[in-house]
């Protein structure tokens, strides 16, 4: 028997493929294209992208995906990068009908010569068709599939769409997919500011993404990199001597990215934002949806909020050197007259602890809630300088036969006591008569308008703060003593568009009547007050009229200091997530107070200063 030679081999192969591929056409309408998707359909197609979380001046703070990926144009893309990819993977691209026939060819020869699919040999085209429309299996039936779609994608759409389609699509490792994610992600820069150097250099990485890596192989990627420099000079796309300035060229690697500059504290706030995104859009939309979601954030506002809270947990760690555990503290601050939420931390370190405590933590508000109170008590026709004895008291405990004996924060009674100064230094046994005497339903009414809750059936325990709540709603209740009555609707969102710029959501922000104006201003001159001689005074900001009030939970489980001024309503809370003791004496006034100012003080416009003396 007489060996063929390779010139015979190769024309039986040959001869084999052309056979193929007749039948291929000839049946494909009958039996291959049953199966295939409809390739017209991707004249329109978008990649899933990455969704954005921006802040007030635009800056990233958050982002959202299954693959890290964002679109961009053709036209937006320098032109070699295209070129370099090009070269790199299908130098035909341009002249071929979504298969090259050679190619083929050659990988049909060695998938025989294995009994298996072993070579690709395929194109940018066949790519796009298996990245998108069919599976990842190796078989001869897919393959066959694939240069048949391939050539149906070649047919309804432009060369130009086709690359724009693969290289928004193409995984170019690291996590990220598309070009402008992979410029991000080892360069920080976008796509359409990459030298020919950096383009050379990613477009070496869709054969082998990790094994070329320029962070993880510096020396692999090089070598990659000068393979598709060549490639572009012997097709003619860029000269010799541009392909050896590339190569010289240092080529900064990021060491870790892409570098967003989210603030310390942004993290809570991202969340949070999130949240809301999935509630009104669901998760696909979120990450897959390539959405620009504009918050109400502003950023130095936010990096002045973390390091209060974290500033305040070091007083206290200070005062407590042996405690083994360390509090937790959030922070939010409300824009008075739009309710847009300007900065929010909901911890310490979100990395640590996701756990959003401005939003999620219902706990006690303690002499926090006062203000509501002597709020509902003004409607109901009593006045500030109405007087009430500051005296020991007994009233009906929660189960039968138990007495409830209300103390002051002191353990003394002061006797005779107006409202004005009961409000002002957070007397508990006047305000507990005072709610006594007005009954629990005019507190119930005007609560309710405020977003707070009082439960059925509660006792006049409820006058000190038992009922709980979270930092933002109590802050959002605030603002009706900055409004003149009126509670503004916070927000975390201003708008969001989807990836073409259509605007799907658009905040409308909205007021609610509280109170009278007049009530409003009984209260707020109270709050002022108590910042100036009262429980607050450790929140004072000279130049500033701040208004608050301190909150402390029974057993110092909870410090919380709410107050305002003419622009910002502010919430501080401090506290254990399990719910133990701050420790004996740390209060309200003494905890959160101070973390208050640290943040107003700028917030606020006011000059730092030493903090005043604190109760």
């Amino acid at each position: 028997m007489v060996e063929a030679g390779p010139r015979a081999v190769w024309l039986f192969f040959l001869g084999m493929f052309c056979l193929a591929a007749a039948l291929a056409v000839g049946g494909a309408l009958s039996v291959v294209r049953l199966g295939l998707p409809d390739a017209a359909g991707l004249r329109s197609y978008r990649a899933p992208e990455a969704s954005f979380v921006l802040d007030r001046r635009g800056g990233v703070i958050g982002e959202f995906h299954d693959e890290f990926r964002i679109n961009v144009p053709l036209a937006d893309m320098p032109v070699f990068l295209p070129l370099a990819f090009v070269a790199a993977e299908d130098a035909r691209f341009f002249s071929h009908p979504g298969f090259d026939v050679f190619a083929v060819i050659r990988a049909v020869i060695r998938d025989i010569a294995a009994r298996a699919p072993v070579q690709g040999g395929s194109t940018i085209t066949m790519q796009v068709a298996r990245m998108l429309m069919l599976s990842r299996e190796k078989t001869f039936s897919r393959k066959l599939r694939e240069l048949f779609l391939a050539w149906q994608i070649d047919r309804n759409l432009s060369k130009k769409k086709i690359l724009e389609i693969y290289l928004n699509h193409i995984y170019l490792g690291e996590g990220a997919y598309g070009v402008e994610a992979a410029a991000l992600t080892y360069f920080n820069k976008h796509a359409r500011d990459l030298n020919l150097a950096e383009a050379a250099m990613l477009a070496g990485l869709p054969q082998a993404p990790s094994r070329y890596s320029p962070r993880r192989s510096p020396e692999l990627a090089r070598r990659r990199q000068r393979y598709v420099l060549n490639r572009m000079a012997a097709e003619g796309m860029i000269s010799a001597a541009a392909a050896r300035e590339a190569f010289v060229r240092a080529v900064r690697i990021m060491p870790s990215g892409p570098e967003f500059h989210a603030g310390p504290g942004s993290g809570y706030f991202a969340a949070a934002v999130a949240a809301e995104v999935r509630r009104r859009f669901g998760a696909d939309l979120l990450k897959r949806g390539g959405l620009r979601i504009y918050t109400t954030m502003e950023p130095e506002l936010e990096e002045r909020a973390a390091v209060a809270v974290r500033k305040g947990v070091r007083r206290w760690r200070r005062r407590h050197p042996g405690r083994g555990n360390t509090p937790q503290a959030a922070l939010v601050a409300v824009d008075n007259a739009t309710g847009r939420v300007l900065a929010l931390v909901g911890g310490l370190d979100f990395a640590a602890s996701p756990f959003n405590r401005a939003l999620e933590a219902k706990r006690q508000p303690g002499s926090g809630f006062k203000p509501f109170v002597y709020a509902a008590a003004f409607n109901h026709g009593f006045s500030p300088d109405d007087v009430i004895d500051d005296s020991p008291i007994s009233l009906p405990g929660r189960r039968p036969g138990e007495v409830w004996r209300p103390e002051n924060f002191s353990g003394r009674f002061y006797g005779p006591t107006s409202l004005r100064d009961a409000l002002v230094h957070s007397r508990n046994v006047v305000t507990v008569k005072l709610l006594r005497r007005m009954g629990i339903e005019p507190l119930r009414l005007l609560a309710a308008r405020a977003g707070l809750v009082v439960p059925e059936g509660v006792g006049l325990s409820i006058a000190l703060g038992t009922a709980e709540t979270d930092l933002l709603g109590l802050t959002r209740a605030y603002t009706a003593f900055a409004n003149g009555g009126m509670m503004t609707e916070c927000g975390l969102v201003t708008r969001i568009e989807d990836g073409s710029g259509r605007v799907l959501w658009r905040l409308s922000p909205s007021k609610v009547r509280v109170m009278p104006a007049g009530t409003a201003e009984l209260v707020r001159r109270i709050l002022q007050d108590a910042v100036r001689e009262g429980t607050g005074r450790a929140a004072g900001i000279p130049g500033e009229d701040a208004a608050g009030k301190t909150g402390t939970s029974d057993g110092f489980k909870d410090a919380w200091f709410i107050g305002f001024t003419s622009r910002i309503t502010c919430g501080v809370w401090l506290g254990f997530d399990d719910g133990r003791s701050l420790g004996e004496g740390e209060s309200g006034g003494r905890l959160a107070a101070p973390v208050w100012r640290d943040f107003m003080a700028g917030a606020a416009g006011g000059a730092s200063s030493p903090a005043p003396g604190q109760r």
